[in-house]
């Protein structure tokens, strides 16, 4: 696979005799990132691929949108993420999910799982992580998991800097402290 510039991917997707190649050029790019990053979040293959797919369904409706002001990367990670938080809220509230219940339940697939990876030290972290609000699971994820700064961070979930930093202080707390529970 080839890699695009946004200008040359825009160009594509916003040319009616293009749309399709260039859309299918911006799937290509990036849906193992957007999709690492929703798994992060709702844990549960099925429900990563199904959100994955929305993100990617909403890019394309709203594509016309995208004014520039970011990379489309940062626009992506931002559907992606209100995809997610939204998905984790209706899931609670949908099936009136007591939080400890629903953590309990993500713990579970964790631990039953064949399609999730990695050794005991990695699981630990992710059951860690289950036990953070939804926000500070994110901010976590994003910038431990996917190295991004702060800024880049506040440009996808709208949130002040200060705010994120203080956000993964308390995770990185509440991580170390189950940590050293477990």
């Amino acid at each position: 696979m080839m890699s695009l510039s946004d200008l040359e991917l825009l160009g594509l997707i916003r040319d009616p005799n293009s749309k399709e190649k260039g859309f299918r050029f911006l799937v290509e790019m990036y849906q193992k990132r957007v999709y690492g990053l929703i798994r992060k979040m709702v844990i549960i293959h099925e429900d990563a691929d199904d959100l994955t797919q929305m993100t990617f369904i909403k890019a394309f409706k709203n594509i016309h949108k995208f004014q520039g002001n970011s990379s489309i990367f940062t626009w992506l990670y931002r559907i992606a993420t209100n995809e997610s938080l939204n998905f984790l809220e209706k899931k609670k509230k949908r099936f009136f999910f007591n939080i400890q219940d629903h953590e309990e339940v993500l713990v579970n697939y964790l631990n039953s799982s064949s399609l999730i990876s990695g050794d005991e030290i990695e699981k630990k972290l992710q059951k860690a992580l289950i036990g953070l609000p939804d926000k500070q699971r994110l901010v976590f994820n994003l910038k431990y998991f996917e190295d991004m700064g702060y800024e880049d961070i506040s440009n996808i979930t709208g949130t002040s800097i200060g705010a994120l930093k203080a956000s993964y202080h308390h995770a990185v707390k509440k991580i170390e402290i189950e940590l050293k529970d477990e």
